[in-house]
C-alpha cells in the first residue's frame, strides 16, 4: 500500500470504525478486524499498515473465494472502511469484487498497478511473458472510474511493448501504483476489445510508454536493434521446432498435428 494512503487511512478511521480487508493475504492489513481472502490464515504474509498487532484474527479471516458469484458473508453497509489492494488485477471478476465491496462498506480504498508498471516488470524481455503473469488486467483510472481491459495474449509477443530495463528505475512508487477512495459508490467497468480494437489498444500502450518515459533518440535505437535481434532469433527457431514436432510425428508413427496431407 502507498504510504500516504495508509497515512490517510489512519487518520480518517476511528478506533472503533469497523474495517475489511479484501484480499489481503500477502500482506494483510494490520487495522482490518475482518480479512476475506482465498487463502487460509495460517499462511498469511508479513502485516503492512500501522506497525501494531494485527486486530483481524483467525476467527475473522473468512476463507472466500471472493469472485464466486455469491454474496459475501457479511451484511450490506456492515463495514465503515474497506480496503482492497492489488488483488482487482489478479482476480477474474474485478467488477463482482466491486459491487461487493460497495455492498457491505459504506466507504474504502482500492489500490491497483499502474498501466506502465505493468508494462515495464520484466521490462529485460527476458521471459516469457509481459507484466506479471498472475495479472489478468490492465487498470486505468479515468474521472473517478475503475477500467479494467483484460490483457490480451497478443501483448506477450509484441516486442515494440517491451521497455528498456533501465526506464523501470525512473518510476517513483506513486508511478508504480495508483489508489481510488471511495464513499457509497465504487464505479467500476470492463472495456471490451474486439477486433480491430486489440491493435488500436496496443498502439496505446506504445503511447503510454512513450509519453511517460521521453526515450530518447539513441534509446530507441538501441530498442529497436534489440528487437530486431529478438525478432529474427525467434524466426530462426521456427524451422527448428518445426523439424523437431516432424521427427517426434515420425518416431511416434503418426504425423505431427498441422502438416497437410500432401507430400511424400
Amino acid at each position: 500500500m502507498l504510504a500516504a494512503a495508509c497515512e490517510r487511512i489512519l487518520r480518517l478511521l476511528a478506533d472503533d470504525a469497523s474495517v475489511l480487508a479484501v484480499g489481503g493475504w500477502e500482506a494483510p492489513f494490520d487495522r482490518a478486524d475482518w480479512v476475506l481472502d482465498a487463502l487460509p490464515f495460517e499462511s498469511r504474509g508479513a502485516a503492512t499498515g500501522t506497525g501494531r498487532a494485527e486486530r483481524f484474527s483467525a476467527r475473522t479471516w473468512v476463507v472466500r473465494d471472493p469472485c464466486a458469484r455469491a454474496p459475501w458473508p457479511f451484511r450490506d453497509g456492515q463495514f465503515d472502511f474497506a480496503v482492497c489492494v492489488d488483488a482487482l488485477a489478479r482476480v477474474r471478476d474485478p467488477i463482482w469484487v466491486c459491487s461487493e465491496l460497495a455492498r457491505v462498506a459504506r466507504a474504502g480504498y482500492v489500490e491497483v498497478p499502474t498501466v506502465e508498471a505493468e508494462l515495464v516488470f520484466d521490462a529485460d524481455g527476458q521471459g516469457p511473458w509481459l507484466g506479471w503473469e498472475d495479472h489478468r488486467w490492465f487498470v486505468a483510472l479515468q474521472g473517478g472510474e475503475l477500467v479494467f481491459t483484460h490483457k490480451p495474449h497478443s501483448i506477450h509477443h509484441d516486442w515494440s511493448l517491451r521497455a528498456q530495463g533501465g526506464w523501470r528505475n525512473r518510476l517513483e512508487p506513486e508511478d508504480r501504483r495508483q489508489g481510488l477512495f471511495w464513499e457509497g459508490a465504487l464505479p467500476a467497468r470492463e472495456r471490451l476489445l474486439a477486433g480491430a480494437e486489440h491493435e488500436a489498444f496496443r498502439a496505446e500502450l506504445r503511447e503510454r510508454l512513450v509519453a511517460r518515459f521521453a526515450p530518447s533518440v539513441a534509446e530507441q535505437r538501441v530498442k529497436q536493434a534489440r528487437d530486431v535481434a529478438l525478432h529474427g532469433l525467434t524466426a530462426a527457431r521456427r524451422p527448428v521446432r518445426r523439424a523437431a514436432g516432424g521427427l517426434i510425428g515420425r518416431l511416434g508413427g503418426g504425423r505431427p498435428p498441422g502438416d497437410g496431407d500432401g507430400g511424400s
